[in-house]
């Protein structure tokens, strides 16, 4: 019943921006009690996965300078059709609610549509996090399997695209990608773009064609933060990708434009206030933001079958040798989740904005 709800309710709060925020926020606070209470009594903390990320394959047609796909990072390793159907069924019959399907470069997997096709039969929610430079061929058909979400890994534009991406032509076809979903298909798929803050595009410039390029196609944005943790992820060449102690003025200086821009389009940016102002510490402290982590909500599943709590570590299984099922609620699984609870991992920046929102004491600091 309730997930029958939340999908009737889904269409309207997502025409409705402010509405959708102020539910957001109303679940955050209920969830800071929970963690401040978990901070006392740590039992309470147990998984309540209500999404799988599934790299369905490690293959990427780019090279950008800050991923090993495609490179040395599970290098040819893919998921069958008939393993990710297992995965979706115990999923299903778990709960989860959302699937996040992606790579490497998901559009490279021919079985995607039948993916897509059975998570929809099974009552998931799919989305698909893609580069969009194979979008305009494969649009039609992951429509027609239901599919009615795409994020899309934005990193600039033009030719600061294709320098991050390797490929001289990579914003043209990325772009041409997010226009075939909107002239074939217009409002019907719900587009967001992840656009990456690093270092080369923390400028006014970036982030003026950035927000350009998600009006021209009303994809909202998600800002992501460069990593230093994530197994496939690097910080580019002499880690020039990555923030320095020198940088806190302009990425205080975003952090006040992107408010602003909140406030005055707040459909544009999928952040609370409260997260927006909490970016420049968490790309400058980085390690040091002791803020509980929340991944006890999801799982990460590698393009061999690996499974993970979150992107970065507590390995769990693997799906070539058990079924998900084994897996979900197992005392490992209840382990890893309140071990990442407690911070006894690595402490990246994965989903900082909920994070820091379900934090009292960041609620106290950035919510002022």
């Amino acid at each position: 019943m309730a997930r029958l709800t939340r999908d009737a309710l889904r269409p309207f709060v997502a025409h409705h921006p402010r509405l959708k925020n102020w539910l957001i926020e109303r679940g955050r606070g209920l969830d800071a009690l929970r963690h401040a209470a978990s901070v006392v009594v740590p039992t309470l903390v147990r998984p309540r996965t209500r999404n799988l990320t599934i790299a369905v394959t490690a293959r990427c047609n780019l090279r950008c300078m800050g991923c090993r796909y495609g490179r040395d990072f599970m290098l040819a390793q893919q998921l069958p059709l008939e393993v990710v159907r297992d995965l979706l069924d115990d999923a299903a019959d778990a709960g989860v609610e959302t699937i996040r399907l992606y790579g490497g470069e998901p559009l490279l997997h021919e079985d995607l549509p039948a993916m897509v096709e059975h998570a929809v039969a099974r009552g998931l929610s799919p989305y698909v996090t893609t580069n969009a430079t194979l979008l305009e061929r494969r649009i039609d058909d992951l429509f027609r399997a239901g599919l009615r979400t795409i994020t899309v890994g934005f990193y600039g534009t033009d030719e600061a695209y294709d320098a991050y991406t390797g490929n001289a032509r990579g914003f043209a076809q990325m772009e041409r990608g997010v226009a075939a979903v909107r002239e074939r298909h217009g409002d019907a798929v719900r587009l967001r773009l992840n656009w990456l803050l690093m270092r080369p595009t923390a400028n006014n410039a970036s982030l003026d064609a950035a927000l350009d390029f998600a009006r021209r196609y009303q994809a909202p944005i998600q800002i992501d933060l460069i990593h230093y943790s994530l197994p496939y992820f690097t910080e580019g060449p002499d880690r020039c990708l990555q923030f320095r102690p020198e940088d806190e003025a302009t990425l205080r200086a975003i952090a006040e434009r992107l408010l602003v821009v909140q406030r005055e389009e707040p459909w544009l940016l999928e952040h609370s206030t409260i997260g927006l102002r909490a970016i420049p510490d968490w790309l400058l402290r980085g390690r040091d933001m002791r803020v509980p982590c929340d991944k006890y909500d999801m799982l990460w599943i590698g393009a061999d079958g690996s499974v993970q709590l979150c992107y970065v570590t507590f390995p769990l299984g693997n799906l070539h040798r058990q079924r998900l099922s084994t897996i979900l609620g197992s005392p490992e699984h209840v382990a890893a989740a309140r071990a990442a609870f407690r911070l006894a991992c690595p402490n990246c920046h994965c989903g900082y904005d909920s994070r820091t929102q379900k934090h009292l004491t960041s609620r106290w600091r950035y919510g002022r």
